[in-house]
């Protein structure tokens, strides 16, 4: 079960965004594995993608894409990642974003591609082909939620969220969807996610906005510590909603959209790690007290990734010693452990570099026993800070993941 998250009850449409849904069998035939998504025509893109070097078939096709020509629709199916398909792969994607070019009557090269689900195996064109025909008849403003549940692979909820904001006198409206439960690690995480705004923002400054947003947030959990083939971040902003355009970083309206950008992207940066595969606590990792972010980073996601200390936040062990390790092996320069403070929920764990004077062992498990937890770490050494959103490792994720082509 996702760790205090449920689907969303609503989210809002986007003048000039349509999807369309359907089921082409991928790999169930019990609900809609694909999502087709038009764009208006002048809808601005921004685009961030796996840094991956083993980087999936419509990766490389929408990286291609990107620099032809303005955007109008992106093709999304679930159940196959196409990655490790070689060239076959590649004319497979083309494939299909020439079928849908045909179906929306756009140049294929005004249409990116995106796969996710299992490694190394073909796509199958014949039976995806099909469930195009049937995405474009049923293209409409209001299916955001049913694009969220075709993108679901170990997901047990769709990943939604809305919000709008007055820019310039004007109500814009920004709704994103997202994909990802299990192969999350920081470095644009191991996800899908599509947002869009009716907002008019310029390429240049769009694509801007989202690194930022993408830095505090998909680039700040981690499940596992693996990074996909096929990881990929888009924002459409098709203007419809405004008639004046954000066109540099400088203006205030600028300043107001990227903290409404940025707040989309960490809710649903946080709804996978809600529902992490097999996660039974919410963890978040905050580490204040460093040199520079930078440090207060490379801690926190030492022990975000620390296989030792997610196992203790499943069995609610207060094992501190595991995180006290932890930040003592993450490498970062001039550590004085002697100024390390840690708490958990509030409670003191650590108070200089040692078990905190007020601890008791019925503290720790009382802390550790929550279904959320925040731990707090302080370096001592600077008035920086950076946090980390991650999860427990428990057997349910080995289950998961030892029958997942199964």
């Amino acid at each position: 079960m996702p760790v205090g998250l449920r689907a969303p009850d609503n989210l809002l449409p986007v003048a000039g965004i349509r999807w369309g849904t359907a089921c082409a069998a991928i790999r169930q035939s019990q609900r809609d594995d694909i999502a087709l998504l038009e764009c208006a025509p002048g809808t601005r893109c921004a685009a961030v993608f796996t840094r991956n070097r083993f980087v999936a078939a419509p990766v490389q096709v929408a990286r291609n894409h990107l620099g032809n020509g303005p955007v109008r629709a992106l093709i999304v199916n679930s159940g196959c990642a196409n990655a490790g398909t070689g060239d076959a792969g590649y004319r497979d994607a083309r494939q299909i974003c020439q079928a849908v070019a045909a179906q929306l009557n756009v140049a294929p090269e005004q249409v990116l591609p995106f796969s996710t689900g299992v490694i190394g195996e073909r796509l199958p064109v014949d039976r995806m082909l099909v469930g195009l025909r049937r995405c474009s008849e049923r293209l409409r403003e209001k299916d955001w939620l049913p694009a969220a549940r075709a993108i679901m692979t170990t997901d047990t909820v769709p990943k939604g969220c809305s919000v709008q904001t007055v820019l310039g006198g004007q109500t814009v409206t920004i709704t994103g969807i997202a994909k990802g439960s299990g192969m999350i690690c920081p470095d644009m995480a191991t996800m899908l996610s599509y947002i869009a705004t009716d907002a008019s923002v310029t390429q240049a400054v769009l694509q801007a906005c989202l690194e930022q947003a993408l830095a505090r947030s998909f680039n700040r959990i981690t499940v596992d510590g693996d990074t996909s083939t096929n990881d990929a971040c888009v924002v459409l902003a098709t203007g419809v909603a405004s008639h004046a355009s954000i066109t540099t970083l400088d203006q205030a309206e600028y300043l107001q959209f990227a903290q409404a950008l940025e707040s989309v992207a960490a809710t649903l940066a946080k709804a996978i790690i809600r529902d992490a595969e097999g996660a039974t606590k919410f963890v978040e990792i905050e580490v204040a007290g460093g040199a520079s972010e930078t440090d207060c980073l490379q801690v926190a996601r030492t022990v975000a990734h620390s296989p030792l200390v997610k196992t203790a936040f499943y069995a609610s062990d207060p094992n501190w010693g595991r995180l006290l390790a932890a930040v003592g092996r993450s490498g970062i320069a001039d550590l004085d452990m002697s100024r390390v403070n840690m708490h958990i929920n509030q409670h003191s764990i650590v108070a200089g570099g040692e078990v905190s004077p007020t601890y008791t062992e019925e503290v720790g498990q009382s802390a550790m026993a929550a279904e959320e937890l925040l731990v707090s770490i302080n370096l001592g050494a600077g008035d920086r800070k950076a946090t980390v959103w991650t999860c427990d490792l428990s057997n349910e994720y080995v289950r998961i993941n030892a029958e997942y082509r199964t």
